[in-house]
């Protein structure tokens, strides 16, 4: 018989206490001032199947004890209009900030003849919207993890909660852009290496299977190491631990995660398909008579794209902390220690936000 995984747990008997008690919480839990995990505050209904304080269920409705794709999909798109000033409002603010910083380095760049200048632009550019996609996806993995507990966080919680944690963030990017460079490089220099040491032919017939090695590398690298940014921020642990823990999760549920990391893309490159269209059109239409976009076509198309990213960016962010969330109760009955802080009601968030961190190994 296997063992039980809640076993040692210092969370998994919370609500177990003196028959007709509530639980009460292990040495260390919970500051002053809160109720105990079994006395939940007045109005705040007591488990049951299916209770759902917060944007996921935390009973399971299925023998699997983890979330369905609808609960993950549903949680994404709650969390934004549970708190939309931490989601909908930080994503505004980051998209335009990179897409203002873009277009000042366009318009006071250098010339086209100075291929140096240019390439010193794109790099600034990319780098200050890697840097933006970095910090947004660390807090809004904060506003996430609050609204599993039912509790909303301001951006400038969330930016407390993450500043410390961005070197590590930033070191993770970095690592696996070097990895996905390596790979891409190496497909590149033995493709070019044969075609020069034999023909195009032979080039063709190693290069496909190449290829096709290259594309599965990559999506597997995309899945494994899926959850290092959420153990990063919400687990506190540094890089190589994270890429550890992420793999560690992902590994016996490789094709759920991809599955619905992949199907999460396309519906938001379809929403924001649909978004962006309009705002196309019109900038087509303001366009009409001449040879080259206006600059109301250019700022038309621009805003269309925008909003397009802003509205599915949380979401994207939020179907990855929610696969994350669904591993660790899957694997190490997490919604024990889940059900345990929300309990203890919306407001205890000093409690539940250290329910996330793992002991260390």
């Amino acid at each position: 018989m296997s063992p039980d995984p809640r076993q040692d747990d210092p969370v998994s008997n919370y609500a177990a206490g003196p028959p007709g008690h509530g639980g009460y919480p292990p040495p260390g839990y919970g500051p002053l001032g809160y109720p105990p995990p079994g006395y939940p505050p007045p109005g705040w209904g007591p488990p049951g199947w299916g209770w759902k304080p917060g944007v996921i269920p935390l009973f399971s409705n299925s023998a699997t004890r983890g979330l369905t794709m609808g609960d993950i999909f549903r949680g994404a798109v709650g969390y934004i209009r549970a708190n939309p000033k931490a989601t909908l409002g930080l994503t505004a603010a980051v998209v335009v900030v990179t897409a203002a910083l873009a277009r000042l380095l366009q318009f006071l760049g250098p010339s086209n003849d100075d291929n140096t200048g240019l390439v010193l632009e794109t790099l600034i550019s990319a780098a200050a919207t890697a840097f933006g996609t970095i910090l947004l996806s660390g807090m809004l993995t904060v506003v996430v993890a609050r609204a599993v507990f039912g509790s909303t966080v301001t951006v400038g919680e969330a930016w407390r909660r993450v500043r410390g944690r961005l070197p590590a963030l930033i070191g993770m990017s970095a690592l696996q852009l070097a990895a996905v460079v390596a790979l891409i490089g190496g497909t590149v220099l033995v493709i070019v290496g044969v075609a020069r040491a034999a023909n195009g032919a032979v080039a063709a017939l190693i290069g496909i299977p190449l290829v096709l090695l290259l594309i599965a590398a990559l999506a597997y690298l995309f899945t494994v190491l899926a959850f290092a940014p959420v153990a990063i921020v919400l687990e506190q642990k540094p890089i190589l631990a994270a890429l550890e823990r992420s793999f560690t999760l992902v590994r016996h549920r490789f094709w759920r995660v991809l599955g619905i990391r992949v199907l999460a893309g396309l519906i938001a490159a379809v929403v924001a398909g649909l978004i962006s269209v309009p705002f196309s059109l019109a900038g087509q239409v303001l366009s009409l008579g001449t040879t080259e976009p206006t600059v109301l076509g250019m700022v038309s198309a621009v805003l269309g794209q925008a909003l397009g990213q802003i509205i599915t960016a949380p979401f994207a962010a939020g179907v990855v902390v929610l696969l994350y969330v669904d591993a660790r109760i899957r694997s190490e009955a997490f919604d024990v220690a889940l059900r345990a802080g929300a309990s203890a009601g919306p407001g205890a968030v000093s409690f539940t936000d250290t329910l996330w961190p793992t002991a260390a190994r």
